[in-house]
């Protein structure tokens, strides 16, 4: 297990540095001077000449991707000539929210794509199946920017029950219940789509198991129904379904 992890990192560097390559292709191809945007309309040559001096801009294309690269790899992510901070200071002042988001986001469509699937397989062709695939086809179709729009129209603007942006409400002490009904939307918007799909592939992957001989046997032996869809079915079904969630997370 080890070496095959090890040799999967291997291969992982060639692909990172493929990628690396792209990006900074098409930045560097983008039209327009860096210089001129930063320093305005109004910019002389001698001012413009200078600052892609500083930025290494009037090296070579090859020596200015490995001044790149290697400031990537240190950390140094340049400045934002914007907010006239450094963009790792940017970065890591998101991150924390952008984690938290991601992070109850998952556990929401995991939770509720694994508990439709299983029920929409075990009550394959009943009323709960056919309406959880109608909800998972829309779930799949609706893009999470649009879904987003429909709910904050609705629960934030319509019915002013939810707060449309922002981590937390000024001035309010921002504590854990503030945070979280900030976080109701967004969460929801975005495990809403992802739901479908991990609810589909937990339906199929079900539905595969319980047509295994040992399911039949295992209620061919009298096993509670509930005992073989927990310990007998579900259990293995995971295997396929754990995949997809770690596809999701990424």
């Amino acid at each position: 297990m080890a070496r095959y992890i090890a040799k999967r990192l291997l291969l992982l560097i060639p692909v990172l540095f493929g990628i690396s390559v792209i990006v900074f292709l098409i930045m560097a191809m983008i039209p327009g001077d860096p210089a001129l945007a930063i320093l305005g309309a109004y910019a002389t040559p001698d001012s413009m000449a200078k600052l892609n001096a500083e930025l290494g801009l009037d090296k070579p294309l090859l020596q200015q991707y490995f001044i790149w690269l290697g400031n990537l790899l240190t950390g140094d992510f340049g400045r934002s000539y914007n907010l006239n901070r450094p963009v790792l200071d940017e970065v890591l002042e998101r991150l924390g929210p952008t984690l938290l988001l991601a992070s109850c986001a998952l556990l929401l469509c995991t939770l509720l794509g694994i508990l439709a699937g299983v029920i929409s397989a075990v009550r394959q062709y009943g009323w709960p199946d056919k309406l959880i695939t109608l909800f998972v086809l829309i779930g799949i179709s609706t893009p999470a920017f649009w879904l987003g729009l429909v709910l904050i129209l609705l629960f934030a603007v319509h019915w002013q029950l939810l707060p449309a942006s922002g981590m937390v409400t000024p001035y309010a002490g921002g504590g854990v219940m503030d945070v979280l009904r900030h976080l109701i939307l967004p969460a929801s918007a975005l495990a809403l789509v992802a739901t479908g799909v991990i609810a589909r592939l937990s339906r199929a992957s079900m539905l595969e198991v319980l047509r295994q001989d040992y399911i039949r046997t295992a209620r061919a032996k009298g096993l509670h129904e509930s005992r073989v869809i927990y310990r007998h079915a579900f259990k293995n079904a995971l295997v396929t379904i754990v995949p997809v969630i770690g596809i999701q997370a990424g």
